[in-house]
Parts: structure tokens; C-alpha cells; sequence
């Protein structure tokens, strides 16, 4: 029993340094409670929002230790988790008054009777708590002022989470928070993805301020809003009431206070803006992974035969993909051409992704360490879908005014990488969710009488180009050459640097190490892998359109929060136009629904294919393209996908119209999105209207939904029912499959709380199955070279666990790395592939079939006779298998492996939560007024 003696110290140090800086907080309370004014409000009270797990994202070391030895948490740090929660269960009897359960009034302003707290940190600015979630209510007397207010809110709420991230945007992460292997990964990822020297951040705010107009007011509004969170570290710091992170991770020492937390400047916000565009902004980049399966087909099949089967895999205009765009509306956009020009295909085999890690000391040359990281290290890396939406007109509508249900899906974090605000004041008027850091505008929320939102759209403004290697000495080239020719002339590649170094802290127990993080960067873009085509020595370079303009988007989002700007659907299109991140953008008021696709969408070269590498020469350049600025020609905005008043919307990061190519795989017959479709196209059949709840009914149930159960698994059961199945494993898991189906396909609890799903049997083997069933229904036509080249393009499955996902094409970053207990699922996999093909062997008519059938070599009895045998597979392995635990969760606990974590980016921790697929952010609503 002694072991228990050191947590009994823990809780009596944790107590006794608690009830110290308790003190010190009291002795800077906030002033007394006031009443927030409201702004002009249309929404009439039906304007509702979520986000978990809370609020309040700061936790001094005195609160992080009790959270520790106790489990007790800040005010607000996670009381939106109960709520959010209990939708997957509340959902089926929800009524327009049971909308309040499980969303918050999004109202503007604070009654006087729900006012927690009243702070103004300048004279003229006010900052407001509610007490029912802690947003603060920011409203201001002068523009300074109300951004002033933001900044110092938003400290309040994430200073941690906000200088974490200005470390990653900068692959700097390991020296400030860690070693840990995971840290190491993602600064390293986004490093590669977005390498700038210091000074190259600030060209990006010179090049704004040149803009001038919007533009400087801008700037002007974010140099306030780091007046805000500079005053607000100063505070803090002086008081000691900083996040204890900053103890733990031994920036400032927790006895003697000595240590600093370095002031926020702008060219932090650039860096900050590189993750948000890396992560949910950009979209393409996928040429070389494309290559290989093309070669691989070739090889397979013979070059014709070959290309053929190459395309059907690609999926790049489907034309039984989910659009967003439903009404026969064409936007052609990276088109497919017949005969394409200047491809560089790479000789198999010889391409090698580049190093990035040099002068490795101490831990820096170990691969895994104890410590689990701030982060996931694939944050970036892994595949992963986000937000969706859900908007119908009012033409079909319960009191004829649009019903909106839509928001981001960013995660699950602890604290949120979001934070919601309220903003009032001169040019300024909106409610919503914003990135912690950059949350001197609103990104997703409301105005006046109107709100926004976005699903990542992920059209192509990434290229991959064969670049020639060369030697200024002219010397032969191999590939390791660090010259290129760039328009005849033989140049060096520009070095991008990043030294980190690291010691063991409270926080993290890794070792000391170091190494240098190295970048190459040609006029044609940044080298991720060195190969050769026809022989000759290439790198092969990705270049992004948004790359050096992160903080363009600025503009749009600044429009987006003026009352004076937007006012209908045209000005919300409008002010998309102005955002250069590649998102699909959805509107409502009171009269209209919208739609605007925005990115800088490059405008290719004749006969270019941008669904693979491009040989680096002037005849294939993106049109008017300036290296020096990474600038080109784009498409125009009346050719990007938009729409007004369309009887209904969805968007689950989907194919939005015809002829707009989808830049990567496996966007064909069956995706997620067609979950929404159905459900949506339900509630209007036969005149049906929608409403507030049944909007937020079809969202949830979709929610719950297991994709393949719901759209694959009928073709399935129709192949293994052509004939009687007899064998007793299958025929008893064939039964439990259907009774599954039968109660509609949901991975959903008994009853609330008791962390056991109805139907668990039939869930575990469609786990189970999948795998086994893409294996082997697919390899034998395929080949074993091409079957891992195509799981290198489009990942086999993604389950809500991150686990099932069968062969991956190996090597440093697969396809198939899918993070555990991240909520979003169902978004990548071979679910068309299954589908289509299934459904060619059972004779239904297909539109855009795969160039060759698989499942048994075409032959239904054959093909039967694959699914009996993966199936019979599939129903003998054990729970302990299939669901084989991790550090929370133990082996075999199938509710657990699929639960939703909040993972910690700082010393507190949150409950898990049952598994959703659903925004993290969420609105509802419905507006009864315009202006």
C-alpha cells in the first residue's frame, strides 16, 4: 500500500498551491456584472449553437494538478460535452422547444440576468460572460477597442493553444513543448508543407498593407487585437493566473515566476493562418501517388488497357458521385483532357521522398518515445474529412423562411482549437466560432439576419512538376543534385532551415536532442521526392497556389463580420470571392439560401493533366505564373461552382458540381455526403416541409450512421442471397447483418449511457469484414503491385475506431493512417469501388463502372463465394481483434474504441463521449427578419 502515500502528497501540494493563487485571482476579479447591448438581432431567438467540450481553455497550474489527483475542471471547460453528447440519443423525440437542450441561444448580446461576469481592459471596450457558456460578448466604442477586446478575450480563453500553434506553423513545436516523437512528426509535416523564413511571413503582411483599403484596416484591426493579447499575457504573468502549461513545459519557473511568455506579433498570425489553410484549406497535391497507380495499372494490364482501369479508379467526374449542385448546373474545372501534354510519369521504383532531418542529436534519432505529444503526429498526414451542411429554402420550409444546419468539423481537442465570441462594434457585427489566434473576425457564425458556414472543398490548387536536375559545374547530374534548370538556366535551390532542440520537462520526458529541419524550394515549388523520369534525374515539387498567401484570405473574412457588406446572398457571395482558402461556403437568411466555392484556382496550361506530375518546362506553367510572387492567372469567380435558392443544399466535403474534377480518389457512387442526400430529399418528398428539429433530425441520424452498413451492405446481402447459404458462421452472421440494416444501420447505444451498441455483433463483423473484403475482392484482378499502389492513393477504410484498415502501401506517410477516436469517419475508402463492382456482377446498370470487374473475375457464383469466405473470416475474430485497445481503451471494448476524445493540448482532460460524425462546431438556424 505505500505507492499510495506520493498521490496523497500530490493532492496535498495541489491543494495548498490552489488555494494560493485562488487568492491572487480574487485580487483581480472582474468589475461587476452588466448588462451586454444587443446589436440588431433578426433571428427572433432561433438562432442556436454547440461547440465542446466548453468555453474556457486556460487552466492555471493550481487547476491542471486538481484536475489530475480530483478530476475537477475550470468553470466552462467542459460543460458543452453533456449536451453535444446527447444528441446521438435525444435526437428521435427532439421538438423545437427540446432544441434548447442540446444547443445554446446564439442570440446577440447577454440579459441582464445571465450576465457572469463584466471586464473592460480599455475604457472603450466591454467584455461580457454569459453565465449559461462563458462566451465572451465583446462590444466596443471604437473599432480599436472592440478588436483590442477580442485579442485579450481570446487570450483569455486559448493562450496556450494559440502559442502552440504559432510554434507548428513555424516547424518549431519539439523546442517548445517537447520532444516527443508525435510533436517531431507534425512540425516536420507542416515544415514540409509550409517552410517560410521569418522574414518571408512579414513580406506576406507588406504585400497586404500595399493592398491598401480593406487591407489596412485589417491590419489596423490586428494589430489591435495583439495590443488585447499582449496586455492580457501581461497580466496574466504579472498575477500568475497564465495557463499552467507554461509551468509544465518549463518556460516559467512555477515557484519563483521566473521565465516569460514572448509577445504576440504578426507575423505569429501568418504562421497561425499556414496551419488553418494547410489543414482545412488546400486541396491537390496527390500526382505522384496517382502516377504510381497508373504505372502500376499499365504494367497490370498493358499501357491502354491500363489507363482505362487507371481512370475508373480515379473517379475524377463520376457521374453518380453526390453533387452539392443537383440541378444540372456544369462548372468544368480541372478537367481530364483526352490527350494529355507534358506528363512526367516516374520510372517505377525510383521515386524516393526527400529528406527532410539532418544533424539528428540525442532523442532526435529515436523513432518512438514515452511521451505521446500535444498532438496527433498525422495531424496533417492523415486523411481526414471535415464539416458538413445541411440548408434548405423556403420554399420548402415549415413558415417559408430557410432552415440552415451546418458547421466545421475540426476535431475534438481539449482545449477546442475553435473558440466561440460575440463582436460589436464600428464595421463589426457577428457571433460565431473562430481559430484561437486568429479570432479578430469571426470565421463561422452570424450576422445581423444572416449566417455563414463552410465544408473544406479540396479542389485541386496543388501541381506536382518533374523538375530536371543539373550541376552548375556541369558535372553529371544525379539525384542528389541541389540545382534545377529553370528556363534553360541551371540554378541552385534555395535552403529553408529550421533548427529545434529540446530538454525533458514536467510536460514531456523525452531526452534532449536536436537536428535541423530542411526544405528545398525551386521557381516550380517545394521538393518533397527526388526520382527519375525516362532516366534522367528529377525532384519532383509540389506547388500550391495559396502558398506565400496565407493571409490573403483576411479580406473575406473581414467582410464577412460587416453588416455594411454583407446583406443578401449576392454581397455573401461576393465576400467569399475574397478568400483564397479552397472552401464551399453556405449562406441563410430570412429569404434566400447560397453557395460560392472559393480558391485560387490556377488556370492550367492546353492539355495539361492535373491529376498527375507535369514536366517542369515554360510550355506547362500555370498561365501568367510569377515565381516570384507565386502568383498566376485564376479562374474567374463566375466559373467557380455558386448557386442561389436551390430547393436544398449538402455538402459533406463532396464533389460540388459536374465537370468540377475531384483532385484525389474514391469521390464516386457511394461517399458520405449521400447520407445528408437521402435524408434531406425524405423530409420533401411528396411536398414535405423541413423545420429546425427535422433538419437537425436528418443531420443527426446521419450522424449515426455506418456508411457501408447503409449504402454497400444491401448489395452485399443481394450477392450472398442469390443462392442458400449454408454455412452455419455465415449464415448466422449474414442474419445479423440484415437485422442491422433492418434497424437502420446505426452504430448506436442501447440505451443512453450504456456503452454498449444495439446490433454489437453485426457491427463487429462489418468491422471485421471490411478489410478482409476490399482484400478479396479486389486484389486477385488488381495484383498484389497495383493493390498497394491504389491503397496509397485512397485509404481502404476509415472507421470511426481509426482501426480495420487493412494493407497500406507502407513507407514513412499511407494513406491508410486514420486517427483514433477523432469522430469524423467514412469520408475515405473503397466503398465505391465495392459498389459499383458488386453491382455490375449482379447485372444493374452502372454509370461510370469500373474498366474491369473484380469481385470472382465478374462471375457471381465466384464472387459469392470470395464474400462467404472473407464474411465466415471475418465472424471468428474475436472482439480483442477487432478492436485491439489502445492507452484508453481496453482490447475487445468496441463502444470505447469508437468514442470521441477530446485530445489534450494542455494539463486537462475530458470525458469521452459516444461516437458522433457530426460538425464540432454546429449552428441551427432560421431567421424570421432581414434589414
Amino acid at each position: 500500500m505505500r505507492p499510495r502515500s506520493r498521490p496523497h502528497r500530490l493532492r496535498s501540494a495541489a491543494v495548498a498551491l490552489a488555494s494560493a493563487l485562488f487568492v491572487t485571482a480574487a485580487l483581480t476579479a472582474p468589475a461587476a456584472a452588466t448588462a451586454a447591448t444587443a446589436a440588431p438581432d433578426y433571428c427572433g431567438g432561433r438562432c442556436t449553437d454547440i461547440l465542446p467540450p466548453g468555453e474556457n481553455g486556460n487552466a492555471t497550474l493550481a487547476e491542471i494538478l486538481l484536475n489530475r489527483v480530483f478530476g475537477s475542471r475550470p468553470a466552462h471547460t467542459d460543460d458543452q460535452l453533456g449536451p453535444y453528447a446527447a444528441l446521438a440519443s435525444g435526437y428521435p423525440g427532439l421538438t423545437e422547444a427540446g432544441l434548447r437542450n442540446f444547443f445554446n441561444d446564439a442570440s446577440f448580446g447577454v440579459p441582464a440576468d445571465q450576465v457572469a461576469s463584466t471586464a473592460s481592459p480599455r475604457p472603450d471596450v466591454t467584455i461580457v460572460r454569459d453565465k449559461a457558456t462563458g462566451v465572451p460578448h465583446v462590444t466596443g466604442t471604437t473599432r480599436y477597442g472592440t478588436e483590442f477586446g477580442a485579442g485579450y478575450a481570446a487570450a483569455q480563453d486559448r493562450l496556450w493553444v494559440m502559442d502552440l500553434f504559432r510554434h507548428v506553423g513555424r516547424g518549431e513545436l519539439s523546442g517548445f513543448a517537447g520532444g516527443a516523437a508525435a510533436n517531431r512528426q507534425l512540425e516536420q509535416s507542416f515544415w514540409q508543407a509550409a517552410p517560410y523564413a521569418e522574414a518571408e511571413l512579414q513580406q506576406q503582411i507588406d504585400a497586404l498593407a500595399a493592398r491598401g483599403g480593406r487591407a489596412t484596416q485589417a491590419l489596423a484591426d490586428a494589430n489591435a487585437y495583439l495590443d488585447g493579447i499582449n496586455r492580457y499575457v501581461t497580466e496574466a504573468y504579472n498575477g500568475r493566473t497564465f495557463p499552467g502549461e507554461y509551468d509544465l513545459t518549463g518556460h516559467i519557473d512555477p515557484i519563483t515566476n521566473a521565465g516569460s511568455i514572448a509577445p504576440f506579433k504578426l507575423t505569429d498570425l501568418v504562421a497561425l493562418a499556414s496551419v488553418v489553410g494547410a489543414l482545412f484549406g488546400s486541396g491537390g497535391g496527390g500526382e505522384l501517388a496517382s502516377a504510381q497507380v497508373r504505372s502500376a495499372a499499365e504494367a497490370r494490364y498493358g499501357k491502354d488497357a491500363g489507363d482505362a482501369v487507371w481512370r475508373s479508379l480515379r473517379e475524377s467526374d463520376d457521374p453518380e458521385a453526390v453533387r452539392t449542385l443537383h440541378d444540372g448546373q456544369r462548372f468544368p474545372y480541372a478537367t481530364v483532357p483526352d490527350d494529355p501534354q507534358g506528363q512526367a510519369l516516374p520510372d517505377p521504383g525510383s521515386v524516393v521522398p526527400e529528406r527532410m532531418v539532418y544533424d539528428a542529436t540525442g532523442s532526435a534519432n529515436t523513432a518512438a518515445t514515452k511521451a505521446d505529444g500535444v498532438l496527433p503526429g498525422n495531424l496533417l498526414t492523415a486523411k481526414h474529412g471535415m464539416s458538413n451542411a445541411l440548408l434548405v429554402s423556403g420554399a420548402h420550409t415549415d413558415d417559408g423562411h430557410p432552415v440552415a444546419v451546418f458547421g466545421p468539423q475540426t476535431g475534438y481537442f481539449a482545449p477546442q482549437l475553435l473558440m466561440l465570441e460575440e463582436l460589436q462594434g464600428p464595421g463589426i457585427s457577428a457571433r460565431g466560432a473562430a481559430f484561437a489566434g486568429l479570432s479578430f473576425y469571426v470565421q463561422l457564425g452570424r450576422g445581423q439576419d444572416y449566417a455563414w458556414s463552410a465544408t473544406s472543398a479540396g479542389q485541386d490548387i496543388t501541381d506536382t512538376y518533374a523538375v530536371p536536375l543539373c550541376t552548375t559545374d556541369g558535372s553529371p547530374a544525379t539525384t542528389a543534385s541541389n540545382s534545377y534548370l529553370w528556363h534553360g538556366s541551371c540554378v541552385p535551390f534555395d535552403r529553408l532551415e529550421r533548427k529545434d532542440a529540446w530538454s525533458p520537462t514536467t510536460a514531456d520526458s523525452t531526452p534532449a536532442g536536436s537536428y535541423t529541419l530542411v526544405m528545398y524550394r525551386s521557381d516550380y515549388g517545394l521538393v518533397t521526392a527526388r526520382g527519375t523520369v525516362g532516366g534522367a534525374p528529377v525532384a519532383f515539387t509540389s506547388l500550391r497556389s495559396t502558398y506565400r498567401h496565407e493571409a490573403d484570405s483576411i479580406i473575406g473574412f473581414q467582410e464577412l463580420n460587416d453588416p455594411g457588406a454583407v446583406h443578401d446572398a449576392p454581397s455573401f457571395q461576393r465576400a467569399a470571392q475574397d478568400i483564397n482558402y479552397t472552401f464551399n461556403w453556405f449562406y441563410a437568411d430570412s429569404r434566400d439560401i447560397a453557395y460560392y466555392n472559393s480558391g485560387s484556382n490556377p488556370v492550367r496550361a492546353p492539355g495539361v493533366d492535373p491529376g498527375l506530375p507535369v514536366l517542369a518546362r515554360p510550355a506547362y506553367e500555370w498561365a501568367d505564373f510569377d515565381p516570384a510572387t507565386n502568383t498566376a492567372r485564376y479562374t474567374p469567380p463566375a466559373e467557380h461552382p455558386q448557386s442561389v435558392n436551390q430547393d436544398y443544399y449538402v455538402s459533406w466535403n463532396n464533389k460540388q458540381a459536374d465537370g468540377y474534377t475531384a483532385a484525389g480518389f474514391g469521390n464516386g457512387s457511394v461517399h458520405r455526403a449521400n447520407l445528408l442526400d437521402d435524408r434531406v430529399k425524405a423530409l420533401l418528398r411528396n411536398g414535405g416541409r423541413a423545420s429546425r428539429v427535422s433538419l437537425t433530425q436528418a443531420m443527426e441520424s446521419a450522424a449515426l450512421a455506418d456508411l457501408r452498413a447503409e449504402d454497400v451492405l444491401p448489395d452485399l446481402i443481394r450477392v450472398l442471397r442469390s443462392a442458400p447459404v449454408t454455412d452455419p458462421t455465415a449464415a448466422t452472421a449474414l442474419q445479423q447483418l440484415e437485422a442491422w440494416l433492418a434497424d437502420g444501420a446505426q452504430r448506436k447505444e442501447t440505451s443512453p449511457g450504456s456503452h454498449t451498441y444495439a446490433d454489437a455483433t453485426a457491427i463487429r463483423v462489418l468491422d471485421a469484414w471490411w478489410p478482409l473484403l476490399a482484400d478479396g475482392v479486389m486484389r486477385p484482378g488488381l495484383g498484389d503491385q497495383l493493390f498497394t499502389a491504389l491503397t496509397g492513393a485512397l485509404q481502404i477504410n476509415e472507421s470511426p475506431s481509426g482501426g480495420q484498415t487493412g494493407a497500406s502501401a507502407g513507407g514513412p506517410v499511407s494513406a491508410n493512417e486514420s486517427i483514433p477516436h477523432k469522430g469524423s469517419a467514412f469520408q475515405y475508402g473503397w466503398w465505391s469501388y465495392l459498389d459499383k463492382d458488386l453491382r455490375s456482377v449482379l447485372g444493374d446498370p452502372v454509370a461510370g463502372p469500373l474498366a474491369r470487374p473484380f469481385c470472382g473475375g465478374g462471375d457471381l457464383a465466384a464472387c459469392r463465394n470470395v464474400l462467404l469466405t472473407t464474411l465466415s473470416q471475418a465472424a471468428a475474430q474475436p472482439p480483442a481483434q477487432v478492436y485491439p485497445g489502445d492507452a484508453d481503451c481496453a482490447a475487445g471494448d468496441q463502444w470505447c474504441a469508437d468514442t470521441v476524445i477530446q485530445r489534450p493540448l494542455g494539463g486537462v482532460t475530458d470525458d469521452r463521449t459516444t461516437w458522433q460524425n457530426r460538425p464540432t462546431y454546429q449552428q441551427v438556424v432560421q431567421f424570421s427578419g432581414h434589414r
